[in-house]
């Protein structure tokens, strides 16, 4: 099934479907959500997402109901993945959303904003042919942020990804958001 944009009304659909399905198996799903999913859902700083980068437990069950919810709602059955694991830091720093953001039957956890900033200024995507890269979430979340300047970026990033450092890219990005600012 091709990638059709998940706006928020959809994403609240299949999010609360997910959770109605597991108050009907007697267990609460625990949800970690990350990337553009956070940004539609939690900040509206984007109007959709083309799936739902997460960590579920219990993995096992909560796929089967994942792919349940694809099957009655026309999503692909990948629509919530964990390929984002991967990408995450030992560091993590997570705040859950209130219980009754999507009903019974799911725990959700987000990123606080350094961390998100800390993961996207990691990918650094580039903007590609229908997709914008990492720079307008990097933006956005900066503008929250509000850094006084790259070397308090450089420590935010260092707290989730010590052994790393930021590219060339990033470094770009953050330079030329602080211009602005000035």
């Amino acid at each position: 099934m091709p990638y059709e944009p998940l706006d928020q009304g959809r994403l609240n659909q299949a999010l609360r479907r997910l959770g109605e399905l597991a108050v009907a198996e007697g267990i609460e799903l625990e949800l970690s959500l990350y990337g553009g999913a956070v940004f539609t859902l939690v900040y509206g700083s984007r109007e959709s997402t083309k799936d739902v980068d997460a960590l579920i437990r219990p993995s096992e069950i909560g796929h089967r109901l994942a792919v349940q919810v694809a099957r009655e709602q026309g999503l692909p059955e990948d629509w919530i993945n964990s390929d984002v694991a991967q990408f995450l830091s030992a560091q993590e720093a997570k705040r859950a959303l209130p219980a009754d953001t999507f009903g019974p039957g799911l725990a959700v956890t987000v990123p606080t904003a350094a961390y998100l900033l800390a993961l996207k200024l990691r990918a650094c995507r580039p903007p590609l042919p229908g997709y914008p890269g990492d720079a307008p979430d990097i933006r956005f979340l900066l503008g929250k942020l509000k850094p006084a300047s790259l070397e308090e970026v450089e420590a935010i990033f260092a707290r989730f990804f010590p052994h790393d450092a930021l590219t060339g890219r990033a470094r770009e990005i953050i330079e030329t958001f602080l211009a602005d600012l000035a």
